[in-house]
């Protein structure tokens, strides 16, 4: 493994720099994007019960809104429940947009090593043709080793970028899939929220839990 590194020229560093990184991104949004770290399904059940016993107070709301992303939506529309229906849908649609940011955090790092490491390859690829044509130049072609050489580096590069590549690209649209159904989700619950606190729902604990 080491000598196809070496033998892969200078462009394997910056290979292999992407390679951690993206390794690690999806480390860390496999952890991070977890249903049940993003959209509890019972917070709208909690927040009912809350409702339901005037139990709805400053330190309810600022645990409610550390608890999850989901949790940051729903305290949105707690803070603001006794304002008409079209506040509270604002100031909801208002966080949502920002927790949507924040899960996507690091995704476009990863689309970006997923476009840029099979051109890293392809430079690889065109060095080593350049360096097997100046050798070709100046010393014909009775050279094989130094031949074989430019080759190897050549191909090595394309490999590795296109390893690197595949991989990220994969991931990046399985995570943009995961939070766009995270994000539909969240506005159902939030939908439902809204509803409650301004007396369109019939709110059903165990209907919705087992739903």
């Amino acid at each position: 493994m080491l000598e196809l590194f070496k033998a892969g020229g200078w462009l394997m560093f910056p290979l292999f720099i992407c390679s951690i990184i993206a390794i690690g991104i999806i480390a860390e949004r496999f952890w991070s994007l977890q249903g049940k770290h993003i959209s509890p399904p019972e917070l709208v059940t909690q927040i009912w019960q809350w409702l339901r016993f005037q139990q709805v107070d400053e330190s309810r709301i600022r645990a409610l809104q550390a608890s999850s992303p989901l949790g940051q939506i729903l305290a949105a529309g707690l803070i603001n429940r006794d304002y008409p229906r079209e506040i509270t849908k604002e100031s909801i649609e208002d966080v949502g947009r920002h927790v949507t940011v924040s899960l996507e955090k690091n995704l476009n790092t990863l689309g970006t090593i997923a476009a840029i490491t099979p051109l890293l390859g392809l430079l690889g690829t065109v060095i080593g043709m350049i360096k097997v044509f100046a050798v070709i130049t100046t010393e014909g072609v009775g050279n094989p080793e130094t031949l074989a050489g430019g080759i190897s580096e050549a191909l090595i590069t394309t490999a590795t970028g296109l390893v690197v590549a595949i991989p990220s690209l994969i991931f990046y649209r399985y995570f943009r899939g995961k939070i766009s159904r995270l994000v539909v989700d969240m506005e159902q619950q939030a939908t439902k929220l809204i509803e409650i606190l301004h007396g369109d729902r019939q709110f059903d604990p165990d209907k919705e839990l087992k739903e």
